[in-house]
């Protein structure tokens, strides 16, 4: 299938590795060009260089932090010298550490409601004149599967998330008509080093073998694995595509089937 994305521009945030990363993978190979995001300039280098061997779209990167109190102005300066613009905004931010409700201290709210969330939605209100003037643009915010069913040990990322989901889908309602999409896209047990993160912490405060852990995990959806870097960012680069220009304010799992609501 053609995604009608060949020469589209494309930010990608937190694309130094994990889920990010494979979706500035996917779209480039689509012939997109494509502007990393992160905090690794080494790593984004590297990236950018990988991606422009294989000579489908081009790529390029900037250093910038999400808890950064300029990084709204310093990414959009970067896009109108990098890009001249933006045809595709994707939203991805780090999750925040595991922990209950009774570690979710009004400090540690604070810190990652302007990283996970106030600062994604303050860069996408920047990018979206451009997108509203030439009448076409994707915002795929990435999310977590959190936002429909609570994951245990991470109240920080179960109260945050669904805040993206209110915004997400309150936007696609405002901007439809402009030829824009707005999407939110959930990964479940998708193999990144996040993942690994989780696990290792789960193995921890449970006193059980990362095997253990993970054989639970998967025993438990339906695939019966986990799923990969590619079939996430698949997925994402169809929702960014010309194709996918009726769906908007929708909710896409990518999960193997692992959430049990409808």
């Amino acid at each position: 299938m053609d995604l009608g994305i060949k020469g589209k521009r494309a930010l990608i945030l937190a694309s130094s590795r994990g889920l990010g990363h494979g979706i500035a993978v996917a779209l480039a190979r689509e012939g997109a060009n494509v502007l990393l995001c992160g905090r690794s300039g080494e790593t984004l280098e590297a990236n950018c260089r990988a991606i422009n061997a294989e000579g489908n779209g081009k790529a390029d990167w900037i250093w910038a932090d999400l808890s950064d109190e300029t990084f709204v102005e310093t990414v959009t300066a970067a896009v109108r010298a990098k890009l001249g613009g933006v045809d595709i905004l994707v939203n991805n931010t780090g999750g925040p550490t595991p922990g209950t409700t009774h570690d979710m201290t009004t400090e540690r709210l604070e810190t990652y409601f302007f990283s996970m969330v106030l600062r994604v939605i303050a860069l996408t209100n920047a990018l979206l004149p451009p997108m509203k003037e030439q009448g076409w643009g994707r915002i795929l915010t990435v999310a977590s599967s959190g936002v429909i069913e609570p994951i245990a040990n991470l109240a920080l990322s179960n109260t945050l998330r669904p805040a993206l989901a209110g915004w997400s889908k309150t936007l696609a309602t405002e901007i439809g008509r402009f030829g824009i999409t707005s999407n939110l896209l959930l990964p479940g047990s998708i193999l990144t080093g996040r993942l690994d993160d989780l696990d290792g912490a789960a193995a921890k405060r449970t006193g059980k073998s990362l095997d253990e852990i993970r054989s639970a995990k998967e025993a438990a959806i339906p695939v019966g694995r986990y799923g990969t870097v590619e079939e996430f960012a698949a997925t994402a680069a169809f929702l960014c595509s010309q194709p996918a220009s009726y769906i908007t304010g929708s909710l896409v799992r990518c999960d193997g089937g692992a959430a049990r609501s409808v």
